[in-house]
């Protein structure tokens, strides 16, 4: 087993790896008390090795930054998301190509959120453990044990994306995963904009409208302080209490309150946060309707191109186009290829 834990020892890794253009890519990373990730291990698979960066003891990350963002790196990852805004917290800086081997596997009738461990047990017959999963890994020296966990992350992920790319290229889907994976090298995807923060707030949607707009402006405050203290949003204050404090349930205390009045006047802008109301009312009886037959549609379209029928929509998103939102997914590339027909959109 590698783990590289010196300047020294990654340098001469990145030079081994100087000519290896597909790297499998895993991360660990701890997210309990702070409001970015802290990247604590990094794991890369080559066709022939594996190792495990200690991102805690290794102090300058530039050359390996420098591999990973290259032009013609082709990062492969099961389920990317998080992996690439734990990377771009410390680099600011997004893969140039990606290949997300869930999005893959979904696009050939698995199940949308397949784990990596499952997908592997299908493909490859392994089954791996997941006796680490919880462990703070920010730990050291890290156990052996948690060692080889993290190397079975990435040691199985180039025989599956191979299978995946195969399979792909057969069912005609290769640009469809594209089309997908180019969507995650969004940087905006990693940045959480402050005016936008309210639709991570749990039971806004039920909030009187009045309240509702108000809760908006508490979002925006807390993810502000959330952001500037790097702590979690809900130690800023719960969702509980975001929404007493709109409905006029509880009051701030006074700290609290002038914190808050001192933020809204110098972000002015929170006044003009464009919540539209109209998309979290309960649908109506003919609303309903419409997504029934929509859904109906969807359904017999997953089974034509051999699709679970969430990967082409979700409920959120057939309702958002029933009331007249044409930015949902289903509106424009392989999604709208297939219904356009049939909506118009």
């Amino acid at each position: 087993m590698k783990i590289i834990q010196s300047d020294e020892h990654l340098e001469t890794y990145i030079g081994s790896i100087e000519n290896e253009k597909e790297l499998a890519i895993d991360t660990e990373f701890k997210r309990v008390n702070t409001y970015n990730p802290i990247l604590c291990l990094v794991q890369i698979a080559t066709r022939n090795e594996a190792v495990c960066i200690d991102v805690l003891s290794v102090k300058n990350l530039k050359p390996l930054f420098e591999k990973l963002y290259r032009n013609d790196t082709l990062w492969i990852v099961h389920s990317a998301r998080q992996d690439i805004e734990a990377f771009f917290c410390l680099s600011n800086q997004i893969p140039r190509q990606l290949f997300d081997t869930q999005i893959a596997a979904s696009l050939i009738n698995f199940p949308s959120q397949i784990s990596y461990q499952s997908l592997t047990e299908q493909l490859q017959g392994v089954y791996l453990e997941k006796e680490f999963t919880r462990l703070d890994w920010t730990t050291r020296p890290l156990p052996n044990g948690a060692i080889k966990y993290a190397l079975d992350d990435v040691i199985y992920l180039l025989k599956n994306y191979h299978y995946l790319v195969k399979e792909l290229s057969l069912s005609n889907k290769t640009s469809w995963n594209l089309e997908e994976s180019e969507k995650l090298l969004d940087s905006s995807l990693y940045r959480t904009p402050i005016n936008q923060s309210w639709k991570k707030v749990k039971g806004l949607a039920r909030l009187p409208i009045k309240a509702r707009l108000s809760a908006t402006k508490l979002s925006a405050y807390r993810e502000h302080i959330a952001q500037t203290e790097n702590k979690p949003r809900k130690w800023i204050m719960s969702d509980e209490k975001l929404n007493n404090y709109a409905l006029g349930k509880e009051p701030m205390d006074s700290k609290t309150l002038d914190k808050f009045d001192r933020f809204i006047k110098e972000h002015p802008d929170t006044n003009n946060i464009n919540l539209l109301a109209k998309d979290n009312n309960p649908p109506t009886q003919k609303e309903k309707e419409q997504k029934k037959k929509i859904q109906k549609l969807i359904e017999m379209k997953s089974n034509q191109y051999n699709l679970q029928p969430e990967v082409i929509a979700n409920s959120k998103s057939i309702m958002k186009y029933i009331r007249g939102d044409n930015s949902v997914c289903f509106c424009s590339g392989w999604r709208h290829s297939l219904l356009k027909e049939e909506l118009k959109c």
